[in-house]
């Protein structure tokens, strides 16, 4: 699965909401998938989160609704019965780090950038961040990058665990196809989630 929004840097609005929507259904109805790789077609970013200027022309229930569908898309994302795999070159900005909080696994570039930043905007990650970077990298780390919205670094990353793997910039994705066809080999019933 490929991002590609580049003059958005891949922020996710309506209409990416509903391809990534679309994807997951796809994947769940394909019997010959084994392993899903969530990547970017945008050179040096992988996802810079929610799209601000399409929230600002929402009303209050429209932004509810919007992140009430983000989470609920990001949960049904790591409910897959197959393993995700985030490939991240570049920034993975609220939203995108939370897309990439609900894989299974995460491999970075070591240019990746990381970071919640929504609390410098008076509001809450609202699609997830708060639940799954606790679990991935304890909780009073999660607190830390969640109140002062703090950006840290692919070496960061690998250290707190969040990330499994970094490796040179650029090479993220064939790290991943690697690691992809590792566990292709296993059982499917043996790698199953859920």
């Amino acid at each position: 699965m490929r991002m590609e929004r580049p003059e958005a840097r891949n922020a996710i609005g309506k209409e990416m909401l509903q391809g990534l929507q679309s994807a997951i259904e796809k994947v769940e109805a394909d019997a010959t998938a084994n392993v899903v790789l969530v990547a970017s077609s945008v050179p040096k970013v992988f996802c810079a989160g929610a799209d601000l200027k399409e929230r600002r022309l929402m009303g209050p229930k429209e932004v509810r609704e919007f992140v009430n569908s983000l989470r609920s898309t990001f949960s049904s994302f790591e409910a897959l019965s197959i393993p995700t795999i985030a490939v991240i070159e570049g920034a993975a900005f609220g939203g995108g780090l939370e897309l990439a909080l609900s894989c299974d696994l995460r491999i970075c570039g070591e240019n990746a950038t990381f970071s919640l930043p929504e609390t410098g905007l008076a509001i809450i990650p609202g699609a997830g961040g708060t639940q799954r970077l606790p679990r991935i990298a304890g909780k009073s780390r999660a607190k830390e990058l969640i109140f002062t919205g703090r950006r840290f670094d692919a070496a960061e990353a690998v250290t707190m665990g969040v990330v499994n793997y970094c490796v040179p910039a650029g090479e993220a994705y064939k790290k991943a196809l690697e690691l992809a066809r590792e566990i292709n080999q296993k059982g499917p019933l043996a790698i199953a989630n859920g």
